[in-house]
């Protein structure tokens, strides 16, 4: 890898991280398409560089995190399925799930007929203004939809956008939620990864991580707001057909 395809990396990262398309299954789409070796580093970019992202939540988010200390409960409560399934699988998903390209094609096409199936269906049916209107046990399963996202080509924020509406909420609030549910889960997933390889890494491959984490940050900061401001007038099918248009490409090129 060099420090363009960091770049580029992540540039990709930033701008679907927070959109329901899948950002690991793109990234791994996008080191394809650039011939980089899928090796031990390579994974562990692929997960480190999603802080990058999570960080830009924070900036954009911090006043409210600060008033609102209710809101830490119900992102904790959904945080503990991510936090006990990502603990028990992360030997055997990142051995033998990431970088398994049937894997992300299947994910990815299955997403997309998901979203389409939701936006046409929930429109209008939300139970609640706001995800602390919910009972505590329907944010544990928006929990749960967030853990299916160990899987590549899920996507963490389709899913727990997914689980948001199903369970009551809007799809802005159910976003919204799910940028917040990312800062306990991604800084655990990235914390317990470079734990376990960060020590192997050279000092290259650390100023790697370094370009793909600052240009993750600057990039998703942009797509957070222009997200959120398309929810208020649009749905979320169009990501469904993209997601179904991606997959075919990834299938036809690459398994």
């Amino acid at each position: 890898m060099t420090p363009k395809e960091a770049f580029l990396l992540g540039l990709v990262e930033g701008i679907t991280e927070f959109l329901p398309v899948s950002s690991t299954g793109h990234m791994i789409l996008t080191a394809h398409l650039l011939g980089i070796k899928h090796d031990e580093f390579t994974k562990s970019f692929e997960i480190a560089v999603q802080l990058g992202a999570i960080l830009a939540v924070l900036l954009l988010f911090w006043r409210r995190l600060i008033r609102d200390h209710s809101l830490w409960l119900r992102i904790g409560v959904a945080f503990l399925p991510t936090g006990i399934a990502g603990l028990s699988l992360y030997g055997f998903v990142k051995e033998h799930i990431i970088g398994n390209d049937l894997i992300v094609v299947v994910n990815l096409l299955l997403g997309g007929l998901v979203l389409i199936g939701v936006d046409r269906y929930m429109e209008g049916k939300a139970s609640a203004k706001d995800v602390k209107d919910l009972p505590i046990w329907r944010v544990f399963l928006i929990g749960i939809f967030q853990s299916l996202a160990l899987f590549p080509g899920v996507s963490r924020s389709g899913a727990t956008i997914v689980g948001g509406i199903l369970l009551g909420l809007p799809r802005k609030k159910a976003a919204e939620f799910s940028f917040l549910l990312a800062i306990p889960t991604m800084f655990s997933a990235v914390g317990y990864d470079l734990l376990k390889t960060g020590g192997g890494f050279s000092g290259d491959q650390w100023g790697l991580l370094g370009i793909g984490f600052l240009t993750a940050f600057l990039t998703a900061a942009v797509t957070v707001k222009a997200f959120l401001n398309f929810l208020n007038s649009h749905g979320l099918a169009v990501f469904g057909l993209y997601r179904i248009g991606i997959a075919f490409v990834y299938g036809l090129f690459f398994l």
